[in-house]
């Protein structure tokens, strides 16, 4: 099973004022943790969508097995940087993985269960379960590439996960519903 880690990490982070990728958890800024969740997996390439200063984005990526994109159009939302990251994966890919850089508990062990449950049922999303939904992290097959392709705005994946019903394999993920979007999240959760 051919997988690629996407790690969504093109906006400004408007609401909280400066760049949640460059937040510290741990001593470690939290794009490169994310990376390094998702070069722990059995993820075979990983690429990393940049955005708003992605100069300063690439430095937190040296030394890891990663491919930077640039998505010019990050300012019309995670869609676009979902269609920018699409775009650029190879053909022998068999599904792509979702994944954030402001979720604080993520793991590669986590990222590998959503691969495993994938391989199990490769026509079927994987998505994370927390909060009582599904969301990302999240595996799409090959298949689906045309509906991340159509979608526009600050409209992520997550209306994909919610229209496939019982159509997909729910991985439980306690603490996933933690990540980082204001100033309150920076002291709760880092």
């Amino acid at each position: 099973m051919n997988v690629t880690a996407v790690i969504l990490a093109a906006g400004s982070s408007s609401r909280l004022g400066s760049p949640k990728q460059l937040l510290r958890c741990e001593g470690t800024s939290l794009l490169r943790r994310a990376a390094l969740a998702a070069c722990g997996s059995r993820a075979g390439e990983i690429i990393t969508v940049l955005g708003h200063d992605a100069p300063a984005m690439m430095n937190e990526l040296e030394g890891l097995r990663v491919r930077t994109v640039e998505n010019s159009l990050w300012r019309e939302g995670i869609g676009s940087s979902i269609r920018r990251a699409v775009s650029a994966i190879g053909a022998g890919c068999d599904g792509v993985l979702l994944m954030l850089c402001d979720q604080t508990k993520l793991t590669a062990a986590h990222l590998d269960a959503l691969i495993d449950a994938f391989a199990r049922r490769p026509d079927l999303p994987a998505a994370s379960a927390y909060a009582g939904s599904p969301g990302v992290p999240a595996l799409f097959p090959r298949k689906m590439f045309g509906e991340l392709l159509a979608l526009t705005g600050d409209s992520g994946a997550k209306r994909l996960l919610v229209a496939c019903g019982k159509d997909l394999s729910l991985i439980p993920w306690p603490g996933g519903e933690y990540d980082v979007d204001t100033a309150q999240d920076v002291s709760s959760h880092l």
